[in-house]
């Protein structure tokens, strides 16, 4: 019986099979003759001192991150998770460089779309630092304090963040499929050195766009010589050859203000009414509220009269505005609009409600947007309340997954902080009908004790996050509860945590030898359970980690059944010949038992026999 590997993917050994499958005559008693290598590229060979690079100070140990392999696990959290049996959603608490390590198996090639929101290093930023030797006990570690910014003034500003996001963007690259995009937010500080690494990462050819994002200016006041209003979006492909970007509907892409008419007011007048819009409902209602004769005079408070009743319902008044000091006009007559109202959305740009209209059509994605409104999305969310300084938009995020993805896609986002992309794939799925699945991965970072949200119980950005996600789910549902098959909509989440492995590891090293043989009688550590195994064995395999599992008893043991029996897990003790025949029955792909869980070696000798008789030939032990 094989040992299952307690390890997570070999990068490094999978790239010496790679080069044995390519280059066969450059390997001497397994091991790879460089010369010989650099033989076989002929005059493809860089042979001068100096070359163009981009280095920094610990760039080596960065990449020497990025194929360590880890013995961490996800142990599973039924109780903060929502539809736990049903649902094809991720939610994984943790350092994302060892989560991104453990997922290596399981989705390796499996993720369509990527998008981060990683910090900006504005020198306000945290910057996790990685330990090399035990990442997993640093994280642990570091997390029980609150964690520490990235100033300018550290001699490493840029280093830091470097070593940040080398090692996170080459295993990210390794979960993309080979059409898979990832979309990465930056600002001004680290756009370039972002650019330099993801063109190491991906390859040059592999660079698809530099979105330019309209946000509204966000700095002003002395010292201050232009307003930002822009930030950016990376876009890299895995392969450029194969990648897709979907072309857009027009609906999503470029929606026209309905205010651009060529003409003011006073040549149209009766184009001048008022729509009346309720965020919470989206309802719109037009009303002529304006007194058409001081039209010339060009003031609005002398021009219109705001219905009470509407405002006292919490409607908004939005009214065509001044173009050159002049009051103008809607493109489209009141009767017009409500023939219409289908077509129109309204859309917030700097802070203001906008109308706009729908137009017919498909176009490529252009790489100039303006989307905002994140706290506001947020403050309806948690009752006028944003948490988060900064966070991205729906429609944003909405428009990167729809031409980023399919509708049956995995997408990842592994800084997910507000969980906006969550929220995001689950509008979109309500709108097209589409089963798109996120995985979401945020460091479980303490809250300050003195914010808003921990004095509203929330302890973690994990807390917020994962309350977003129950909210947006539950409106989505309400607002579309009339709507045909909604009812099949996932807005469940199954939460995952990082830890150390379940199961007890060999320490050479122990002073105790005796101790450890005991101990390893038992091998599960205290206080995990046979459920945490099992999923420890899913991630190992190199199992989805949403696939079903039934917990069953054949033969009066508990077995596990992963997958529709595809795999069978048992955990239990003193094992005899009937109970491994009554399992082989079952007729599994593969079984797993623990080492020390036959009753004698006799039972372990004869039960290989018997699974193989049964046509089980993947047999494994913990």
């Amino acid at each position: 019986m094989q040992k299952l590997d307690g390890k997570t993917f070999n990068v490094v050994q999978d790239n010496i099979e790679k080069l044995k499958q390519l280059f066969p005559e450059v390997f001497t008693e397994n091991k790879i003759d460089f010369e010989k290598l650099l033989l076989t590229f002929g005059e493809h060979v860089e042979k001068e001192q100096e070359r163009y690079e981009f280095t920094w100070n610990g760039k080596t140990k960065a990449i020497q991150l990025a194929q360590k392999q880890t013995t961490g696990t996800l142990r599973p959290r039924k109780e903060e998770s929502v539809n736990w049996d049903t649902t094809k959603n991720l939610y994984i608490e943790g350092d994302n460089l060892e989560v991104l390590r453990v997922l290596q198996n399981s989705y390796r090639n499996k993720v369509k779309m990527i998008y981060i929101d990683p910090p900006y290093n504005t020198g306000k930023d945290f910057i996790y630092k990685d330990d090399f030797h035990d990442n997993i006990k640093n994280y642990k570690e570091k997390n029980k304090e609150n964690m520490k910014s990235n100033p300018e003034t550290n001699g490493r500003f840029h280093t830091d963040w470097l070593n940040m996001m080398y090692p996170r963007l080459k295993l990210a690259r390794n979960l993309l499929t080979e059409d898979g995009v990832i979309f990465i937010s930056i600002g001004d500080d680290e756009l370039e050195n972002l650019k330099k690494i993801c063109i190491e990462i991906f390859g040059e050819s592999n660079f698809i766009a530099q979105m330019n994002i309209v946000t509204g200016a966000n700095q002003s006041g002395e010292g201050v010589l232009i307003q930002k209003n822009v930030e950016y979006c990376l876009v890299f492909s895995k392969n450029i050859n194969k990648a897709k970007i979907n072309r857009v509907d027009k609906t999503s892409e470029s929606l026209r203000n309905l205010n651009d008419a060529p003409t003011p007011l006073s040549t149209r007048l009766e184009m001048g009414y008022t729509i009346y819009y309720h965020p919470e409902t989206e309802d719109m209602i037009p009303l002529k509220d304006y007194d058409f004769s001081k039209v010339h005079t060009n003031d609005e408070k002398l021009v219109y009269k705001d219905d009470s009743t509407l405002l006292s319902k919490g409607y908004i008044p939005i009214r065509p505005g001044k173009r050159n000091n002049v009051l103008h006009r809607w493109r489209w007559g009141i009767e017009t609009f409500l023939e219409r109202k289908e077509e129109i959305v309204i859309v917030e740009r700097n802070g203001k409600y906008v109308p706009c209209f729908k137009q017919s059509g498909y176009n490529a994605p252009k790489n100039i947007q303006n989307f905002s409104g994140g706290k506001v999305e947020l403050k309806r969310l948690f009752a006028d309340k944003a948490y988060f300084d900064y966070p991205k938009g729906v429609n944003f995020m909405k428009y990167l997954v729809n031409i980023g993805s399919d509708k049956d896609s995995i997408i990842l986002d592994f800084f997910s902080g507000s969980a906006t992309t969550a929220h995001a794939i689950m509008e979109l799925n309500s709108e097209d009908g589409g089963n798109r699945k996120f995985i979401m991965v945020q460091l479980d970072e303490p809250l300050d004790e003195n914010s808003e949200a921990y004095k509203d119980g929330y302890r973690t950005i994990c807390d917020i996050g994962q309350e977003r996600i129950r909210r947006a789910g539950q409106k989505i549902l309400e607002e579309n509860k009339d709507k045909e098959g909604i009812e099949n909509l996932d807005i469940g989440f199954k939460v995952f945590k990082l830890d150390d492995t379940n199961l007890k590891v060999w320490d050479e090293d122990s002073a105790d030898l005796e101790r450890d043989l005991l101990d390893l009688i038992n091998p599960i550590k205290e206080g995990r359970t046979q459920e945490d195994v099992v999923y420890e064995i899913l991630l190992k395999y190199g199992i989805d980690l949403t696939v079903p599992i039934e917990k069953t008893k054949v033969a009066d043991k508990v077995v596990y059944s992963v997958g529709m029996g595809y795999l069978l897990i048992c955990l239990e003790r003193d094992l005899t010949l009937e109970h491994i025949e009554e399992i082989a029955k079952q007729k599994p792909a593969r079984v797993v038992f623990y080492d020390e869980g036959f009753k004698d070696d006799t039972v372990r000798i004869n039960a290989q026999q018997i699974l193989k008789r049964y046509g089980v030939e993947d047999i494994r032990v913990i």
